[in-house]
């Protein structure tokens, strides 16, 4: 009966040395779990950033823009003009 007893402790201690096996292993993904929830925290804030900076640099971007098409449309109309001008002169 001793050496039953002996192999059921055996059994029991193996199991238990598992158990704080698997305890540990999942503590540890645990904790790259918090940090990772962190760091996706901090990219989310990032990327909400950038895409606001992105907004205001398209909104400047096309009122830029839209101004060159005045500029343009105006060098136009005054070139038309002085062409006129120089035939009415010739």
């Amino acid at each position: 009966m001793t050496y039953r007893t002996t192999i059921g402790d055996a059994a029991a201690e193996k199991l238990e040395r598992r158990w704080f096996a698997a305890q540990r292993a999942a503590s540890q993904v645990r904790g790259e779990c918090e940090t990772l929830l962190e760091v996706r925290a901090m990219a989310d804030e990032a990327w909400r950033s950038a895409r606001l900076r992105l907004a205001e640099l398209e909104a400047l971007r096309d009122a830029l823009g839209d101004e060159l098409a005045s500029l343009e449309e105006r060098d136009h109309a005054e070139a038309a003009v002085a062409d006129r001008k120089e035939m009415t002169a010739a």
